[in-house]
């Protein structure tokens, strides 16, 4: 092959067919560094991290609506409880995602990741009497528990984006 030729077309390659693979992959979720993560296909604005500790369901609604937004950066409101079905879509099958990581308790866990996880299981906002429904990111399940259990029970913020935050 020419020199000319190849000086061009390698980084051209490169060019044509890494990058866009890169950008697919880290193009729908956007570390904010700002202790937020935003994923653009939902719409919605997570905590780039979780509580860090074992907490009950009401505690983890008091900590995403009154604790969360005092450790970022920026201001933001309308913290809430996340839905399981904005969990799911968190959750990144092992075929996807080299097996997960180890978190701070000790289980695996198959999340996106911009966020981390001290463990695998993350309160939602949806209750029934005394149970609240909990999103499993090691199996990539959920099931209704007590909303006293506290032990591997995590809390993680979420907000929907509004108009007048720019994004």
């Amino acid at each position: 092959m020419n020199r000319k030729v190849a000086r061009w077309l390698i980084p051209s390659l490169v060019i044509l067919f890494i990058l866009p693979l890169t950008s697919m992959a880290a193009g729908r979720f956007v570390d904010n560094g700002d202790g937020t993560v935003t994923d653009l296909q939902q719409g919605l604005m997570w905590g780039a991290f979780d509580n860090q500790g074992d907490i009950s369901w009401q505690e983890a609604k008091r900590w995403v609506g009154f604790t969360f937004p005092y450790t970022i950066e920026k201001t933001y409101d309308n913290w809430r409880l996340p839905t399981v079905s904005e969990l799911r879509s968190l959750y990144v099958p092992n075929q996807e995602h080299r097996g997960g990581y180890q978190a701070d308790c000790g289980k695996t866990v198959h999340i996106v990741p911009q966020i981390h996880l001290s463990c695998a299981w993350v309160w939602s906002a949806e209750t029934r009497s005394i149970t609240a429904r909990v999103f499993n990111f090691s199996r990539g399940n959920s099931y209704m528990d007590r909303m006293a259990t506290r032990r591997g029970f995590r809390a993680l913020a979420v907000r929907t984006i509004k108009e007048k935050d720019g994004r």
